[in-house]
């Protein structure tokens, strides 16, 4: 997700991030229904960057005459004809099963065709961990690459949920390189707990469940409002002490409202490129938009190449 597709090409977090997935063997995707410019060619510059090794699951002819009408070299690639978006979806589903990739990258189907897919509770992709959305956000004006959880998927989370949502964001930041112990910042609109804003209690709960090991690998506070989340002299103002406030890497939302108006405002105000990933299914799924830079295209690719490497590094230790 980008307002600003002309920003200039400066070294930049992400910059930093597509090296850095440069660096491992590219990762097998699944690219869904690629049939027209902007997915088709995210899929082939991050073929050309080193990046992924994409299977293209869509209508031939379709894809085909999408690459010549664009000049779009896919000479190289593997392509299997299906007749339309939603067998795509569903074969794509099938290929992950058989082993032939570590990653699904969304075409240009509906982001709901695909995930119905992946969520079908026969022959889908679900685990025993929530299905969740991170947009992992280059911010000009933020020191630290930050996280937005969940934007995308869950509308109105419980508790439970949002576990698995803080769970799967930790996962992602330190399994793809970010750090260890990520900051997170449960976000409300005030940084008080009270019984009127049901968001207050549920972010004080959640704390004392990462105290109680229920969330693990990260630091927690919150509530917090936005602006001491991410800034230094709003905590100093507000006389919060903590090891998160101001210096969030990590932003829990309350709602998918909540989630998608923040994510859109940074890109559109703050001129931020939001890279998408879906985590909590059996592979991590790039969740690209029709608005995204090719910058940012390339960045989702790299964060869930450099997350399925990781996993890649782990199976052994986890089959023992």
């Amino acid at each position: 997700m980008s307002a600003d597709t002309s920003q200039a090409q400066s070294p930049s977090k992400y910059d930093r991030l597509i090296a850095a997935a440069q660096a491992v063997p590219p990762a097998p995707t699944i690219v869904v229904h690629p049939c027209d410019e902007s997915s088709l060619r995210g899929a082939v510059d991050s073929a050309q960057a080193g990046i992924i090794r994409p299977l293209l699951v869509g209508p031939e002819r379709k894809i085909r005459d999408t690459a010549g009408r664009h000049g779009l070299d896919i000479a190289g690639f593997e392509l299997v004809d299906v007749a339309h978006s939603d067998e795509a979806a569903a074969k794509a589903v099938e290929l992950i099963h058989a082993g032939r990739g570590e990653l699904l990258m969304k075409g240009s189907l509906h982001t709901d065709e695909l995930m119905r897919a992946v969520t079908a509770k026969a022959g889908g992709l679900r685990t025993d961990r929530r299905i969740s959305h991170v947009f992992v956000m280059d911010v000009p004006a933020y020191a630290e690459t930050i996280f937005v959880t969940d934007a995308a998927i869950n509308i109105f989370p419980d508790l439970d949920a949002k576990r698995d949502i803080i769970q799967n964001a930790i996962n992602l930041y330190v399994e793809a390189g970010f750090g260890k112990s990520p900051r997170v910042a449960i976000l409300s609109a005030v940084e008080t707990v009270t019984s009127k804003i049901p968001s207050t209690i549920e972010a004080a709960a959640l704390c004392k469940m990462a105290d109680r090991g229920q969330i693990t690998g990260g630091i927690l506070d919150g509530p917090l409002a936005f602006d001491n989340a991410i800034d230094v002299e709003a905590a100093r103002i507000k006389v919060i002490k903590s090891e998160v406030a101001g210096r969030a890497q990590i932003l829990v939302v309350p709602d998918l409202e909540a989630g998608n108006m923040l994510a859109k405002n940074l890109a559109y105000f703050a001129k931020a490129d939001g890279a998408g990933i879906v985590l909590g299914a059996r592979v991590p799924v790039v969740l690209t938009s029709r608005a995204d830079s090719a910058r940012a295209r390339m960045a989702s690719c790299a964060v869930a190449a450099l997350y399925a490497h990781a996993r890649r590094r782990r199976a052994p230790t986890i089959a023992a």
